[in-house]
């Protein structure tokens, strides 16, 4: 067994350095492993401004999923074992799943350009910047409300569900998402929560247009 956190979370919040020491420090009481979740590792990484090791195997993870997919890559993802011990018996579990070097150097040979120059830097970096302005448009609505703070690059948004209903008439894509079991959001019975990602792809005129769209 093992505890798993996501970083970024789920609901596009981020552990800080000391908030995953923690977590590890109780790891570590129990004898479990520290996995993290790094499918938006470097949104996460841009909004602490630390370095990758005090993220991960400084404040005490031992497995890390470092993904690259959501970030501009096509399929490319890696699993770091800072604990060598660890990762005995990845060599037949690779080859179970089907994920052999023969399979996938192609896919691999994207993180070679992903990491040249800061590149996978500067798109997590744009993604949070859109996401950061989609906030300040959601906030400034007059209808609609942030469920929480984005420090990533999703946002979550509740709205009335008839702006809910209307944006989507209107070719807004968007999902309709459950508040999280435990949170301490509160919703009417005509509100929505709503989920939304920014990305390298996203420019400012999405943000205008959803804007107009959803008006206020």
């Amino acid at each position: 067994m093992a505890v798993s956190v996501t970083q970024a979370t789920e609901i596009g919040t981020v552990y800080k350095p000391d908030e995953i020491a923690g977590i590890s420090s109780v790891c570590k009481d129990h004898g479990l492993p520290l996995h993290m979740d790094g499918a938006r590792f470097a949104n996460a990484l841009v909004t602490l401004g630390c370095s990758p090791a005090k993220m991960t195997w400084k404040s005490g993870v031992d497995i890390l999923s470092f993904g690259g997919t959501k970030n501009g890559c096509w399929c490319a993802e890696a699993l770091l074992f800072f604990n060598q011990d660890m990762a005995t018996d990845m060599p037949w579990l690779r080859k179970r799943s089907g994920h052999l070097f023969s399979k996938s150097r192609f896919i691999a040979a994207q993180l070679l350009a992903y990491f040249d120059n800061g590149l996978w830097l500067d798109l997590a970096r744009h993604a949070n910047e859109m996401a950061a302005e989609l906030a300040r448009v959601i906030g400034t609505s007059g209808t609609a409300r942030l469920a929480w703070t984005p420090e990533a690059n999703e946002v979550f948004a509740i709205l009335p569900t008839v702006d809910f209903e209307r944006c989507r008439k209107a070719g807004v894509r968007f999902y309709d998402w459950p508040a999280p079991e435990g949170s301490e959001i509160e919703l009417g019975g005509d509100e929505t929560i709503v989920r939304m990602v920014t990305s390298f792809a996203t420019q400012q005129d999405d943000i205008a247009r959803f804007a107009e769209t959803l008006g206020g």
